[in-house]
Formats: C-alpha cells, sequence, structure tokens
C-alpha cells in the first residue's frame, strides 16, 4: 500500500512538473521568449497580407528564422495602446507609431537608436538620407528612432480623362484649382473626393494653401514661435477650405465619408480629384479597385498661391505611421533579423506592393507601374520638404485641429475661430 502511495505521490508530481514547463515555455513564445525561440511580438495597424507588414512578414519567412507574433490593432487605436505599453515598460519588440510622438520614449530611453544600430549591423547607407533628415526632424532633433517603411509625397491625384473630356487645364494656381472646380460642379461632376471623416484629409488642404503662403517651413515657424497660427495666411486658408465645401465641391455630408469611400469615390470616376500621399499607390495599382486604369490618373503638386513664398518644387512628405523597435527588448538575434530583413527591404516594397519607402532601390523592378515609378521621379526632385498640418503638434493640439477642420466644413465655427481656437491650445501646450 505504502509503495502504490509513493508512485501515486510521484506520478503527481511528475505530472505537475510537464505541465509547469509547458506552461512556462508557452509563455516565452507568446511574449518573445528568452530560449532562443526567436518570437517577436510586432503590433501595427495593418494585417500580415496588408501594406509593410506583409513585407516585413513575407522577408522574415524567407530570409531568416525567427518568428513574428503579429497583433493588428486599429489605427484609430494605435497610438493609445503603445502609450499603455510604454506606461507599464513592455513595448514590443516593433512597432508601428506616429514618430512625432516618440519625444518622450526616446528621452526616456524606451526605443532604440536605429543611427546606431544601423550603423553597427552595417546597414545604414540602405537608408535614404532625406527619409532619414525628415525623421530626425520629427524626433525634435534628438535622433534617428523610427524607420520609414514608407516615404509618401502629397498632393492631387487627378482623373485625366475627365479633364480630357471637358476641355480642362491641369491647375497651377489655387485660384485655377478654383475655377475649374466650379467648371466639374457645373458639369454635374464632383470636383473633389474627401474623406471627411478621417480629418486629417481636411487639415491637409489647409495645409496645402499655407505652405504656399508662408513657404515650406510655414510650420516650423509656428513651432518656434516666429509666426503665428492667427496670422492672416491661416485664417485665408482655413476659409477657402469651408468655402470649398459649402460650394460643395466635397460632395454631400463630407465628414461621413471614410477613407475607403473617397477612395473608391475617385477609383470608380464619381469624383475629378483626390488629395492624398502616395501611400494611395497601393489602390491605384490594384486592377480590382482602380476601375479608372492606372494609365488614367495624373498627380499635379499643390498648386502656388499669388504672391506666396511657396514654390512649385516644395511638396509635403511623410513617412506615414513609422516602425519603431523596443531598446529593452533589443539582442542578438533582433539584430541579425533586422540586418536580413531591412537589406533588401526597399527592392521588396516596390516590387511587391508598388510601395515606396524611405530605403534605397537599388535595382527597379522591370514590371513596376508608370504611375509608381513617375512618383519616384517626383520624390528625386524635392528641393524643400514641408511637414503636415499636425506634424509638430501636441496630442491635444492635433485633436483641437482635427476636430475643429470638421466643424469647420459645417459651418460651426469661422476661420477666425479656428485658429484663434489653435492658438490657445499650443500656448496652452508650452
Amino acid at each position: 500500500m505504502k509503495k502504490n502511495l509513493l508512485i501515486s505521490l510521484l506520478s503527481i508530481i511528475l505530472i505537475f512538473s510537464v505541465v509547469g514547463c509547458s506552461s512556462g515555455k508557452n509563455n516565452e513564445g507568446a511574449s518573445g521568449g528568452e530560449d532562443g525561440d526567436n518570437t517577436m511580438k510586432f503590433i501595427s495597424e495593418d494585417t500580415a497580407d496588408e501594406s509593410d507588414a506583409s513585407i516585413i512578414m513575407g522577408l522574415t519567412e524567407e530570409n531568416t528564422e525567427a518568428n513574428i507574433e503579429l497583433e493588428t490593432v486599429l489605427q484609430t487605436n494605435l497610438m493609445q495602446k503603445i502609450q499603455l505599453l510604454t506606461a507599464s515598460n513592455d513595448l514590443p519588440e516593433l512597432f508601428k507609431y506616429e514618430s512625432n510622438q516618440l519625444g518622450d520614449m526616446i528621452d526616456n530611453e524606451q526605443v532604440l537608436d536605429l543611427e546606431k544600430t544601423f550603423t553597427d549591423l552595417g546597414i545604414y547607407d540602405r537608408l535614404n538620407p532625406g527619409a532619414v533628415d525628415l525623421l530626425k526632424s520629427l524626433s525634435g532633433d534628438r535622433g534617428l528612432y523610427a524607420l520609414p517603411v514608407e516615404l509618401n509625397i502629397e498632393g492631387f491625384w487627378y482623373n485625366k480623362q475627365l479633364f480630357e473630356e471637358n476641355n480642362l487645364e491641369v491647375p497651377t494656381t489655387w485660384d485655377e484649382m478654383m475655377a475649374v472646380s466650379e467648371k466639374f460642379k457645373e458639369k454635374g461632376i464632383q470636383p473633389f473626393a474627401v474623406a471627411g471623416k478621417e480629418k486629417f484629409p481636411i487639415t491637409r488642404l489647409i495645409n496645402g494653401y499655407v505652405i504656399r503662403y508662408y513657404g515650406a517651413d510655414a510650420m516650423k515657424q509656428v513651432r518656434d514661435g516666429e509666426l503665428s497660427i492667427k496670422d492672416k495666411g491661416f485664417v485665408e486658408a482655413a476659409k477657402i477650405v469651408q468655402d470649398m465645401n459649402v460650394k460643395g465641391y466635397f460632395g454631400q455630408g463630407v465628414n461621413t465619408i471614410d477613407y475607403d469611400t473617397a477612395s473608391n469615390t475617385f477609383l470608380q470616376g464619381n469624383a475629378a480629384m483626390y488629395y492624398m500621399g502616395s501611400w494611395a499607390l497601393n489602390e491605384f495599382n490594384d486592377e480590382n479597385v482602380n476601375k479608372i486604369g492606372i494609365d488614367n490618373i495624373g498627380f499635379f503638386n499643390i498648386p502656388l498661391v499669388e504672391g506666396g513664398k511657396g514654390t512649385i518644387n516644395d511638396y509635403s512628405m511623410n513617412a506615414g505611421l513609422t516602425l519603431s523597435f523596443s531598446k529593452q527588448k533589443y539582442d542578438e538575434q533582433v539584430g541579425e533579423w533586422m540586418k536580413e530583413v531591412f537589406s533588401n527591404y526597399g527592392e521588396k516594397a516596390i516590387s511587391e506592393r508598388g510601395l515606396i519607402s524611405g530605403f534605397k532601390v537599388e535595382n527597379m523592378p522591370e514590371d513596376v507601374s508608370p504611375l509608381t515609378k513617375t512618383t519616384l521621379e517626383k520624390i528625386e526632385s524635392v528641393e524643400n520638404t514641408a511637414l503636415w498640418f499636425e506634424g509638430y503638434f501636441d496630442p491635444k493640439s492635433k485633436t483641437v485641429a482635427e476636430d475643429g477642420a470638421q466643424n469647420l466644413l459645417n459651418e460651426g465655427i469661422t476661420p477666425e475661430e479656428y485658429v484663434s481656437n489653435l492658438e490657445k491650445s499650443l500656448k496652452s501646450a508650452k
């Protein structure tokens, strides 16, 4: 009987030992592990078959033994998700974020210095110098702590056929663009597709006028206290964008129109123009989505403002949501993975997705669409870059700018009230 009891006790101990070992291994795998399981956690707004996430996942599978555990978070919730993880000191190995909001993480040494890391890995020369300068500026000149997994110029995409059929020239000044818009409206054609529900497309239009009025460094001047956001040019910008909606140039219910709806409106031939960044090439190059055809899409830069300081070779540029890394979780294995993936990222992004990134492309694929090639050429011609309207804003002022822009279109506030509210918010943040 004692022998049987001893056997039973040994069996129970063995069972708990096995369960305990199994549980420990599973937990390590979910969090990245420290036993060499090579699993890294990646938080992104994309799924595994979308945009830059698909490139990272594909290169990981093809060239490394690492495993990526991808968590997809809605873009509207992404900032909050990462901020919560930052507060608990539990950032994942890699994550997408807004590069101009990384300041506190950099100061608290929570994110990886990528200039040093890429230099140590021997791949710093794979980065586009212009993209590096842009991201350093967005970090408040702290350094490079984000990777430009996409690089975009912004401007107006237009339907060539609609312009030709209506004998209209591509506008070079803001006044000409308003005249073209009025002619389209008279013919029953919606001039612009605008995703007002997303808010940023409205502030991008305000910014377009501002950088042509004051020059590419307008928002930097505001940040440095050299220019008041209540100045005449900002009021004019808010007024003209408000008038564009009042006149019906944005169609009906603009503040209810989301990104996909606006994109489809343009790509199905129901709007003549569409202000957006070159990340939209993803949809333009997709034959299942683009019903007007890739050859029917043209591009023109933000038109000039009469008497303004901006030039036609100044482009509004951004790197979209960028990729950052936890300094705490960086180790030799992560470094080896980074070297393999980002040595080949530029070519892979453009060949598989038609995605322009801030990584150099040494060998241009032959099957890249003409529109993508043209966009690359325009990026190479850029003389001065301008940030988007909220590029230097604190989170609260960003909200004031974007929510106020929707209210502006609905005539809930005047242009003067819009810029006054912004000034108050910016002052309170200092």
